[in-house]
């Protein structure tokens, strides 16, 4: 159940009359937006039919992809081999994945559908790493046969990588010659919210290095396997400081320096530093990309001199601030005194922002029917959606201009996650997505792409098993 909120404006604007404005730097993200909103409106993207769609800023997305690039490529020696490899979970979307390919970005995948959705986008093995702490035979098989790179999560796993190799008769990588490294976990503690902390002294992932005799085994296991020629770490995520994540890092290329010292020679030539950089869900201050990198080269130095090669994997930085769901209010009603506007957007979309509010809170903007900021004061409301349980609300006790039927609510900053992780509780559609950019030639200077369409009533009936409608009642007991 969401907490109450104290009615209060949002971070990082100032009133100007009936409407809130961003300041500074936020006005280009905003004014982007509102233009989106209105020309949504205009264009029919949202109705009586069709009362809920995705919205991606596509030029936010562009400028989110050229910020990492330069923020590592001004702290990286020349020549330095780095992939940007966006994970994929955040946005499960073959157009967002292949948008983001053509800005120069990887893929990390972490499942056979995201693998197949990496694919389908035309993103090469060269550049797609497979991470998941539940690699099957035949995911392994797939992956070192495509040449893709490979971070096994654990003690067996790598005997299971030690057989596939010792099958094909081969005690190295073959087909496309697939990067094989191994996860770590620090150990360097968790951020604020837990289930999201990937470092803590019991987390699930990857070899636990504080653990007994286990540093130990690592530096074995890669002088017993010359094809193991990485390591990856994940210490961040939501909530977590930079700081800490840049302890998690510089932990894992001490432990390179420690492996590479055993063997003599440089046999790990690659770290993988995973992503996780926090976004900040208050304003729309860019991802702070750069003020991570500049961290990560005070912190460790050595990382970017040259003798490593980089892979990072950030998914949530590179989209949240570029996506919002535009939602029709379908009724308002009153309950105790407080103003409820029920909506067409709440847990199917927004899931952890229902059930974890504190945690994934989100800002919420109103606009009235014709996709205009609404104007009026602000009046303390509940913003509900349609899912068949009271607490089913993406805002509680917020301070909005009154809502009406027929009005738009859009929740910011929902372009990771939100569009692609579906929680398909009371069999609810998944939403139509469009991407957007500008477009003087058109109504209200915005041109939108589908996307994703939304889905049907006889998709759902399909995916629920209709091909299969006999097969309990056929079922005979003996």
């Amino acid at each position: 159940m969401p907490s109450t909120d104290e009615p209060c404006a949002d971070h990082g604007v100032e009133a100007t009359g009936d409407r809130i404005e961003p300041t500074g730097a936020d006005r280009g993200v905003a004014a982007r937006r509102d233009r989106a909103v209105r020309a949504a409106a205009e264009q029919g993207l949202l109705g009586p039919e069709t009362p809920v769609a995705g919205l991606l800023d596509v030029t936010g997305v562009r400028e989110a992809a050229a910020a990492l690039r330069t923020a590592f490529d001004e702290v990286t020696a020349d020549g330095t081999p780095v992939l940007h490899a966006f994970a994929v979970k955040a946005a499960a979307l073959v157009p967002v994945v292949r948008l983001l390919a053509d800005e120069g970005l990887g893929c990390e995948v972490a499942s056979p559908g995201e693998l197949a959705l990496s694919r389908a986008a035309g993103v090469p093995a060269s550049r797609t790493v497979l991470d998941s702490p539940a690699k099957t035979h035949g995911e392994l098989r797939e992956a070192l046969g495509l040449g893709i790179a490979v971070n096994a999560d654990n003690p067996q796993e790598l005997a299971r990588l030690d057989a596939l190799f010792s099958a094909a008769g081969s005690p190295a990588p073959t087909g496309g010659a697939s990067p094989v490294g191994l996860r770590v976990n620090p150990q360097i503690g968790g951020g604020s919210i837990g289930a999201m902390s990937t470092a803590t002294a019991t987390s699930k992932f990857g070899v636990a290095l504080r653990d007994e005799g286990a540093r130990a085994w690592v530096v074995r296991a890669f002088l017993d396997r010359p094809w193991l020629t990485r390591l990856h770490v994940h210490a961040g995520s939501q909530g977590m400081a930079l700081e800490l994540m840049a302890q998690g890092v510089r932990e894992t290329y001490e432990l390179a320096e420690e492996i590479n010292a055993a063997a003599g020679h440089r046999r790990i030539d690659t770290l993988d530093i995973g992503g996780g950089l926090p976004v900040d869900f208050t304003s729309d201050e860019p991802p702070a990309f750069a003020a991570y990198a500049r961290l990560l080269r005070a912190t460790v130095p050595g990382l970017f001199d040259g003798r490593y090669g980089l892979v990072t994997e950030f998914g949530r930085s590179l989209l949240a601030r570029s996506g919002l769901v535009l939602a029709r209010v379908e009724y308002t009603k009153t309950a105790g005194g407080r103003p409820i506007a029920v909506t067409h957007a709440g847990a199917q979309l927004a899931t952890r922002t229902v059930f974890v509010p504190a945690s994934w809170p989100l800002r919420v903007r109103a606009y009235d029917a014709k996709g205009r900021p609404k104007p009026g004061p602000a009046v303390a409301q509940d913003v509900a959606g349609p899912c068949c349980f009271a607490g089913d609300l993406v805002a509680e006790n917020r301070a909005l201009p009154l809502l009406e039927a027929g009005d738009l609510t859009a929740l910011l900053d929902t372009g990771a996650y939100y569009f692609s992780n579906h929680f398909a509780y009371n069999s609810l559609p998944r939403p139509a997505v469009h991407g957007f950019a500008p477009d003087p030639s058109l109504p209200g200077g915005i041109r939108f792409a589908l996307v994703r369409p939304q889905q049907t009533p006889a998709e759902i009936v399909t995916e629920s098993g209709e091909a299969q409608r006999e097969a309990l009642t056929d079922l005979r007991t003996g």
